[in-house]
């Protein structure tokens, strides 16, 4: 753990991260006393603001699960929407420029989070539903049982250049698009953290599914990622175990005990396991003129599509002419289909002396694997 050396803030001295460390305390507070821009993605689980606390008491009047009521009640909305603008704003002057936060919450309260996250500044990219394969049920019968928690993710700002591991997403989605509804249980079994008594050590613990998408989603190895409510620990001891580094901040003392004492237990993937894909923007990038510049596809080279379809000459600038089109690879290969677009790596390919095609990309590859 990075020291936290707090009296070095009093001298303006900018202070180090507590990287992988349990805060207790009171979030804003604790949030002052971080350096800004230092965190790459923040997930918060504030209090909910029961408002309609019938509904979570069974028919013999026990709650379903108990609820601090002076850490989860708050006086009116004018009071939850102060607290929520406090630590929201802390959270958004310690978050990098690129990076992102989670916002969760439920019925009570998630709208207003929406409109706090709005009116200070973050762009909303996505409200992605948790759906409860297991949910609580509705004793009363007066409405539906609430099966689902909304996730708000969002940027910093518009300007964000934001870091989302698309392909991660889609692998971890048998290789179909992620989509923004997430069917995932109940934290229980032998997840679920308990006391001396076997009773539920934290009413709201968050199953370890639902924070291995959020942190896999938009972070990298050795990135940090902020909890300011951090409760049983579950965003650290995934972060933990995905190679990230995490700080937590957790008001009640037992909890922060409890998340000390898991995070303790999880071992961290290897490097190789750990690694996502570089996005995009992080893609070393390489023009197709440096193939021709070096004589790798020399200036008269035939390119040609799968299908041979179409034949293309290489210009000594790097160009293609096939007819009466010229361009590059892709403003070429998008004519010649009739397309909006076209990735001319992956759609011609190079005609070789003994007759066979070879895709351009693997050209690429070759010269970047080499630089």
């Amino acid at each position: 753990m990075v020291p936290w050396r707090i009296g070095a803030w009093a001298l303006g001295v900018e202070l180090e991260l507590p990287l992988d460390a349990v805060l207790e305390g009171d979030c804003v507070a604790a949030l002052r006393r971080l350096p800004p821009a230092s965190v790459h993605a923040i997930f918060a689980d504030p209090p909910y603001n029961l408002q309609l606390k019938g509904d979570l008491h069974r028919p013999d009047h026990s709650l379903v699960d108990a609820v601090d009521d002076a850490w989860d009640q708050f006086a009116d909305f004018a009071a939850y929407d102060a607290f929520t603008r406090e630590w929201l704003s802390e959270c958004r002057r310690v978050l990098r420029r690129d990076g992102t936060i989670w916002v969760m919450g439920a019925y009570h309260n998630v709208f207003r989070l929406g409109v706090a996250l709005q009116d200070l500044g973050f762009w909303v990219l996505n409200d992605v539903v948790w759906r409860k394969a297991n949910p609580m049920p509705n004793f009363r019968g007066r409405r539906f049982t609430n099966a689902h928690e909304t996730l708000i993710w969002a940027a910093r700002g518009p300007e964000s250049k934001h870091r989302f591991n698309y392909q991660q997403m889609k692998a971890l989605n048998d290789d179909v698009q992620m989509r923004s509804d997430w069917f995932i249980p109940l934290c229980t079994g032998h997840e679920r953290l308990r006391d001396a008594e076997g009773r539920k050590l934290h009413p709201t613990q968050k199953p370890e599914a639902l924070l291995h998408r959020v942190i896999l989603a938009c972070t990298a190895p050795g990135e940090v990622i902020l909890d300011p409510f951090l409760g049983s620990g579950t965003t650290a001891a995934v972060a933990r175990r995905l190679g990230r580094h995490f700080i937590g901040i957790e008001r009640d003392p037992s909890y922060a005990e409890a998340a000390r004492a898991r995070i303790a237990t999880i071992e961290p993937l290897s490097e190789s396991a750990a690694l996502v894909a570089p996005t995009k923007r992080e893609q070393p990038r390489l023009p197709f003129g440096s193939l021709v510049a070096n004589a790798t596809i020399p200036p008269g080279s035939v390119l040609t599509d799968r299908q041979r379809r179409w034949r293309a000459i290489v210009g000594a600038d790097g160009s293609l002419s096939c007819g009466r089109v010229q361009g590059s690879i892709h403003a070429v290969g998008a004519a010649v289909q009739e397309a909006p677009s076209c990735n001319g790596w992956v759609f011609w390919h190079v005609e070789q002396k003994d007759g066979g095609l070879r895709l351009l990309d693997l050209y690429r590859a070759e010269a970047l694997a080499a630089s």
